[in-house]
């Protein structure tokens, strides 16, 4: 991991949607999958992720872009307009990501996806009124990358501030919803250290899921291995082959001190996924 991603660990909390967090969005694994994503809640809220025409949906690096992009907007302060901007030489490098032509069109691209993927909730997504949304938003509600002109490039090695190797600077706004919800105490707080720590996509989605349970005041949590499927989400529907995908993330997250324990056992013909959650640094 690069120097400014660690400098960048040592900052406040990554406060994320709370609501946002108990849903499925990104898919962990890298595939062109283009079919929404559909799931239904207990309380019988139907919710959707449907991609823009032509693209898929956001994947593995789109979560993690989200994820540095929720948190460069608290430590901004939490702009009231909801606006943050920064060249994407730094954002990737806060992500503790290789810089290079290919991650530059990597971050253009999710930053577009995010912006023009549609969530759809029917009584799905809860409100900071305690109202459920019947609607549709998007993470971003806009999206605006200006590359440097040449002659602004070659003038760069002038500002000991900037590098040459910037291609351009991003002005991005968050959505007036997710805004609304974080300002109304509908949030959970990710431990930035901790979330880097883990390598593997499917423990940082479940790291955002446990910290909902941890948010409703639970120590422990149950729930069916085929609903977690559906909740992160993930495409492998057998126990067999969901427990091959999940087995390293809990190695991952009880290893990184966030839960104490993790199984998953059958109890006659169901399959149960237990989570021991540990308790809070004390930096948190």
């Amino acid at each position: 991991m690069t120097a400014p991603a660690r400098k960048r660990q040592s900052t406040r909390g990554i406060v994320l949607d709370r609501s946002l967090e108990a849903l499925p969005l990104f898919r962990l694994s890298d595939s062109s999958d283009d079919a929404p994503i559909t799931y239904l809640t207990e309380s019988g809220g139907r919710w959707r992720v449907i991609p823009s025409p032509g693209d898929r949906l956001p994947g593995t690096f789109d979560q993690d872009v989200y994820v540095e992009l929720l948190h460069r907007f608290h430590e901004a302060g939490a702009p009231t307009d909801g606006v943050i901007t920064f060249t994407l030489h730094a954002f990737l490098r806060s992500m503790g990501r290789r810089v290079d032509g290919r991650t530059y069109e990597q971050l253009r691209s999710a930053l577009s996806r995010l912006e023009r993927t549609t969530l759809e909730s029917t009584g799905a997504y809860q409100l900071a009124d305690d109202r459920w949304l019947d609607g549709q938003f998007s993470l971003l509600s806009a999206v605006v990358v200006q590359r440097r002109r040449n002659a602004e490039r070659e003038q760069l090695h002038l500002f000991s501030n900037l590098h040459a190797s910037e291609p351009g600077d991003a002005r991005v706004t968050l959505s007036p919803v997710l805004r609304a919800n974080m300002a109304g105490r509908l949030a959970v707080t990710l431990n930035p250290a901790r979330y880097h720590a883990l390598s593997s996509p499917v423990a940082r989605r479940l790291y955002r899921l446990l910290e909902v349970a941890r948010a409703d005041g639970r120590v422990s949590w149950r729930i069916p291995l085929e609903r977690l499927a559906e909740q992160l989400p993930l495409t492998q529907r057998y126990p067999s082959h969901l427990q091959r995908v999940l087995q390293p993330a809990h190695e991952m997250l009880v290893s990184a001190g966030i839960v104490r324990d993790a199984t998953i056992s059958q109890q006659q013909r169901t399959w149960q996924v237990d989570y021991v959650l540990a308790g809070r640094a004390r930096d948190e």
